[in-house]
């Protein structure tokens, strides 16, 4: 049975089920695009620290071989 709200302009609102269940499947659909999305981006800057020259690398206070050792690193970690 639907019922009304009297202090509010009239609406109705659906019945309440106590055992329906929210799919998980957007909630780990966004999970998976979002990570994705995440190991792009670092294998793009990644790979935009890998072309910086010493002088860029001085400015951003990066040595080349903290430079290189990001740029090892795999696209997960």
């Amino acid at each position: 049975m639907p019922t009304v709200d009297l202090l509010l302009p009239p609406r109705i609102y659906s019945p309440w089920h106590p055992n329906r269940r929210r799919e998980p499947w957007p909630l780990i659909r966004f999970a998976a695009v979002s990570r994705i999305a995440l190991w792009i981006e670092r294998v793009r800057q990644r790979r935009m620290l890998s072309e910086l020259d010493d002088h860029l690398l001085r400015d951003i206070g990066v040595t080349r071989v903290e430079a290189a050792r990001e740029c090892e690193k795999p696209f997960w970690r």
